[in-house]
């Protein structure tokens, strides 16, 4: 009887929880056995003599001896070879992330699995390779070795050459698509609404997208909401935010019927007109100044106890007797906190939903039906692209789902940057290279005008060239600039660049929150246009750049 040995490897970093054991399993049927073993590549030791323990227990025809033998000088050349060489024959291997990777056995960085398969008839078990397959996540923009930059496989280079040349946006839509279903995958068993806060970018097709991938929206003006509508929001799964929400805006909410949150003594008597008004009953919650510090950039914190945003504890009794005056015009349906952006630890909303419930308790035992906790406030990202491990929704909606589920009630989370902030690059080109004293400057045609969150908050959004430098350009150390008049017009200080030559591409990450929404018309440069890349790989526009004809178009007439 002939039996076949087969390794295969798997490529897949398994990260510090990789299996430290090895695990063995057997498979008996009438025409196949075989025998699967596992073993951690990242060490060196393979408890061989338990190996052939097992097999002696469990076999004991003459056919498992020839395996036996088989066996040992597999095992023996494994231990014996410097290094092993094996092309995958995994379905895996289709991957270009895995496809004729050549591994050696010994001094792995990372530890690996190896699959070794004896068996009379190498047949494939589907539940086997099923149970070890890993998703391994790919971001949408990658530096590949030929040392070009890519987005979803295009090369930005080419997509330069091909679209108007000045500084644009450039997003990938299936990364948009990911995020959100990742989202989703976390809130599932919860009754939920993502309620994504179009403050973050208000583009109309994007807004579309999300709007057919089943979101929400979070809006803090009339226009918001006027957007929200065009866009096919279903205005009963739109929150209104806001300190300062006016008369005019609130009448359309109440029209619409769109969650709106009390914000103050002199908001609640805003929505109480509107209700009037438009003749109809506001669902209506109140946003709770948690006093929770989220340990954000003070210009993106919200829930602290000197906040402008929400009301104080101690005012909450007087809010619910206003509310229970105006039962014609308002319906407490739940509370709502805010606790700021770019938050990096989820422990800080399991202590706002603690204080939330604890609140929503009170506010039942007066009487009312309140179903809703609105928890606000945005995960961070890696800006720095450090690799740094930063939580996911995941991580985020498991800090409240026992909460949630133990006074049954519906969660609205508010993303913004999460979703779309790692979708998108603002490209620019190099205008030219100077030095100043001890200074060196990348001039670029992008500037604060269109990308601001560097200048407002000092922020860092990673920087790199979109092709590759010749062999023989300078690294050197560079302020990224551009050529607004102002000494803050800058993208990027002291970035470790190669010298770029006149016309090189040059991106900013991370620009799909914040940025666009927050671009300006300063010394008459013009927004710029917006393309994403389709699941299909085509490019398509998504936002015409405004031109000085449309500035003067604000004249006309006058």
């Amino acid at each position: 009887m002939r039996a076949e040995c087969r390794v295969q490897l798997l490529h897949c970093d398994y990260g510090p929880q990789h299996k430290q054991d090895v695990s063995k399993t057997f498979e008996k049927s009438n025409d196949n056995l075989a025998l699967l073993v596992e073993v951690d590549l990242g060490h060196s030791f393979v408890s061989v003599p338990v190996l052939w323990f097992w097999a002696s227990w469990i076999f004991s025809s003459v056919v498992i001896w020839n395996i036996i033998i088989i066996s040992m000088a597999a095992l023996h050349t494994l231990y014996n070879s410097p290094s092993l060489y094996k092309t995958f024959n995994h379905p895996l291997n289709q991957n270009p992330f895995t496809q004729n990777v050549i591994l050696p056995l010994k001094a792995n960085s990372k530890p690996r699995i190896l699959r070794a398969v004896l068996s009379q008839k190498i047949t494939a078990n589907p539940s086997i390779h099923d149970s070890d397959t890993k998703t391994c996540f790919r971001h949408c923009f990658t530096k590949n070795e030929d040392g070009f930059l890519y987005c979803e496989g295009l090369k930005v280079h080419e997509i330069m050459e091909s679209v108007e040349r000045r500084p644009f946006y450039l997003y990938s839509k299936p990364q948009i698509t990911r995020n959100v279903e990742a989202y989703k995958d976390a809130l599932e068993g919860l009754r939920s609404v993502i309620g994504y806060a179009i403050k973050a970018n208000n583009n109309l097709k994007i807004l579309e997208h999300l709007r057919q991938l089943g979101c929400g929206a979070v809006l803090v003006s009339g226009n918001e909401l006027r957007l929200a509508l065009h866009a096919g929001f279903d205005p009963t799964r739109c929150i209104f935010n806001g300190n300062g929400k006016i008369l005019d805006d609130l009448v359309l909410a109440a029209q619409e019927g769109v969650f709106v949150n009390i914000d103050s003594e002199f908001d609640l008597e805003n929505i109480v007109a509107a209700a009037r008004i438009a003749r109809k009953r506001v669902n209506v919650l109140l946003r709770i100044n948690p006093d929770v510090d989220p340990q954000v950039h003070p210009y993106v914190a919200t829930g602290n106890k000197n906040s402008k945003f929400g009301i104080r504890n101690e005012k909450l009794q007087w809010f619910l007797d206003a509310v229970k005056e105006h039962p014609n015009e308002l319906k407490l349906v739940g509370a709502h906190c805010h606790l700021g952006s770019t938050i990096t630890k989820v422990d800080i909303f399991r202590d706002a939903a603690i204080i939330m419930v604890n609140y929503i308790d009170q506010i039942r035992a007066q009487g009312f039906e309140v179903d809703y906790l609105n928890i606000g406030g945005g995960l961070g990202i890696d800006y720095h692209h450090s690799g740094a491990v930063l939580p996911t929704p995941r991580d985020l909606i498991d800090t409240v789902r026992e909460l949630v589920l133990s006074r049954d009630l519906n969660l609205i989370i508010e993303p913004g940057r999460s979703l779309i902030a790692n979708t998108c690059c603002l490209v620019n080109r190099v205008t030219g290279v100077k030095t100043n004293g001890s200074k060196n400057f990348i001039v670029i045609d992008g500037s604060m005008a269109e990308l601001i969150r560097p200048s407002l908050y000092d922020a860092y959004q990673h920087i790199e060239l979109v092709s590759p430098a010749p062999a023989n350009a300078e690294m050197a150390n560079f302020d990224v600039v551009g050529p607004v008049c102002e000494s803050a017009d800058f993208l990027g200080k002291n970035r470790q660049l190669p010298t770029p030559a006149k016309g090189t591409g040059l991106v900013v990450h991370d620009a799909g929150a914040y940025c666009m929404s927050m671009a300006s018309t300063y010394n008459l440069k013009m927004r710029p246009p917006e393309y994403w890349v389709e699941e299909d790989g085509s490019v398509s526009k998504i936002r015409h750049g405004e031109t000085f004809e449309d500035h003067i178009r604000f004249f006309e007439g006058l």
